[in-house]
């Protein structure tokens, strides 16, 4: 999956763009859940549905 769509969700569940780390970018919500986004163009399908599952909580 490609991580721009991976931010697109994540930004209609209502995250936003917070810091970003070494090698990966942190999201968060209005509810201070923060998730972590790896820095490739590509992310494994496993790690995004891991992603898109800990945002719909």
């Amino acid at each position: 999956m490609k991580r721009r769509d991976i931010e697109k969700e994540l930004k209609k569940l209502g995250f936003v763009f917070v810091d970003n780390g070494g090698n990966h970018d942190l999201f968060m919500n209005e509810k201070g859940i923060k998730i972590s986004v790896p820095r490739h163009r590509e992310i494994k399908e496993n790690t995004a549905k891991t992603i898109l599952k800990m945002a719909k909580r």
